[in-house]
């Protein structure tokens, strides 16, 4: 939650808090020369640059359903010292591909241009999320049995299968996530 919220008790203007903390975030990451692009576009690439994109109970099931395909998701947190590596991997098995699948990061212990802070250690992504919401709700929604180590990466492959990995993806896992339809 945003600090506006923690020091009144109340959000500003009737916003929702997702609103309300891309509104806080804007300006913050246009001073860091950073391009803005709305949050409701529906161009990936352009959603990569400048935006954190709120992360709820109901994001995964909807980005299951109708996110783009193949596409890498890793969950890690601000303190996680190995989710840099993690993402690298996925990166560095994409990155000569004439077709690149969605690299997409998603940060869960901070959100809006606290979670952008951490945008350094995923060169590559496509999209950043951050958790907004109740996080055990959330992990519950994305993984039932996920004990809540991170980096947890998820890779979904062009026909809809998921391969779940905590820490970096072996060359096997990545080499079936990338393998044609």
């Amino acid at each position: 939650m945003n600090s506006v919220f923690k020091s009144t008790g109340r959000l500003s203007a009737g916003l929702a808090p997702c609103t309300l903390a891309l509104a806080l975030a804007a300006p913050a990451v246009l001073a860091q020369g950073q391009p803005h692009t709305p949050v409701h576009s529906h161009s990936s690439q352009a959603q990569a640059v400048g935006t954190v994109l709120p992360f709820d109970e109901k994001t995964w099931a909807h980005l299951m359903q109708h996110g783009p395909r193949p596409a890498a998701y890793v969950f890690t947190t601000s303190y996680c010292s190995t989710c840099p590596a993690a993402f690298a991997a996925v990166h560095q098995a994409v990155k000569k591909r004439k077709t690149k699948p969605e690299l997409n990061a998603v940060v869960m212990d901070v959100s809006g241009a606290q979670a952008w802070r951490h945008a350094a250690h995923f060169a590559g992504m496509t999209r950043m999320f951050a958790f907004d919401g109740f996080e055990p709700a959330i992990r519950q929604a994305i993984d039932p049995n996920w004990p809540n180590v991170t980096p947890y990466v998820v890779l979904l492959d062009a026909k809809g299968q998921t391969q779940r990995v905590i820490g970096p993806p072996n060359a096997t896992a990545l080499k079936r996530w990338l393998s044609p339809a």
